[in-house]
């Protein structure tokens, strides 16, 4: 049952937000992509991590990671791994991860609230009971959540580590998913690899299914983690241009596209021929690009400036009004939007 003395609060913070945003400019970025806790569900506390922001990020969207590793013993005996990398046992989810973040969330003081942008990520993306999961903890926790995500469907050696049925953009539970986002205005940040990490010729594996996910739900704001690239998974030679086939698109316009993770960054400033390709597509589509850090837990300010500080060289390169936009005011507008239309969607739930 929600809370009926939260809609008195909508309003309100409602007005804070609006000039909050203003006053962000006074930090060098806003956080698209911000992992609270790790592989087994350990990391840092909203307070810390907000004395790691300090003066350098105004605001941060942040989730759990929401997938658990286990620990075999009968794979690893004592060694205890926290990494999926770490083990060759299963990868199971790990639904607890939210109810984490809420009560971090609500344990803030309202002026540090302001800075925190908290998602929902302990779903199965498989189940078609997922989206009921996401409504759940949205009634639950009345004015907390923006979005859902980061989730992924492919992701390099993860997708075959997890217990259960395999994720797939062809299993209709990741619709439903996507409408329930559409129909509560939570924003999206989905993990799908372009490609598989030792890709056939041709188009990337993963590439045009994806682009059919997102033209079936126009009503929703996406961003798709990392442009698809990751660790193992790196780019093609035409990796910017098929991009630039979605951001062409009137039917892709809701889709947006973070750069999040040091290990992405290092294929964007690679070379010279990258690098100028990417501040050409960044300077052609300013709106559509987010600064993230997908930093985990950092232990300090320089653990979490990682990404930030390898994609120095493009944002010496970026004019400084796509660099603002990509580093800073695309992210208040998509969340912005997101707290103003998911605050409502649960307003309204409140007069059934």
């Amino acid at each position: 049952m929600i809370r009926t003395g939260s809609v008195l609060v909508y309003a309100v913070l409602a007005f804070v937000l609006a000039g909050f945003a203003h006053r962000s400019a006074a930090y060098d970025f806003n956080d698209s992509h911000f992992h609270l806790t790790n592989y087994i569900q350990e990391g840092i506390s909203l307070s810390e991590f907000l004395r790691v922001m300090d003066n350098k990020t105004g605001r941060a969207a942040v989730f759990g990671i929401p997938l658990q590793q286990k620990w075999d013993y009968f794979e690893s005996g004592a060694r205890a791994p926290d990494y999926y990398l770490l083990s060759d046992a299963e990868l199971y989810y790990y639904s607890f991860t939210d109810a984490i973040i809420a009560d971090q969330y609500l344990h803030l003081e309202p002026r540090d609230r302001e800075r925190i942008d908290p998602m929902i990520t302990g779903f199965n993306p498989t189940d078609m009971y997922a989206a009921d999961h996401i409504r759940r903890v949205l009634l639950m926790y009345p004015g907390v959540f923006s979005g859902i995500g980061e989730f992924t469907v492919h992701k390099e050696f993860v997708s075959a580590k997890v217990a259960g049925h395999t994720a797939s953009l062809l299993n209709p539970a990741l619709d439903r998913i996507l409408t329930f986002a559409g129909e509560s205005g939570l924003v999206v940040i989905i993990h799908n690899d372009i490609n598989t990490v030792r890709p056939a010729p041709g188009r990337p594996a993963n590439f045009d299914h994806l682009k059919r996910v997102f033209r079936a739900h126009p009503d929703v704001s996406i961003i798709w983690a990392h442009t698809g690239l990751g660790r193992f998974v790196k780019p093609t030679a035409d990796h910017v241009n098929l991009l630039r086939e979605v951001l062409a698109g009137d039917e892709y316009a809701h889709v947006n596209f973070d750069i999040s993770w040091d290990e992405v960054a290092k294929w964007v400033v690679a070379d010279e021929a990258s690098l100028n390709a990417w501040v050409t597509l960044l300077q052609q589509y300013p709106d559509r690009f987010l600064f993230g850090s997908d930093s985990v837990a950092p232990k300090s300010q320089a653990d979490y400036l990682k990404a930030f500080d390898v994609y120095q060289k493009l944002w010496d390169r970026l004019d400084a009004a796509t660099a603002r936009k990509v580093k800073a005011q695309n992210f208040e507008r998509l969340f912005d939007a997101a707290r103003a239309k998911v605050r409502a969607w649960e307003a309204a739930q409140v007069r059934k």
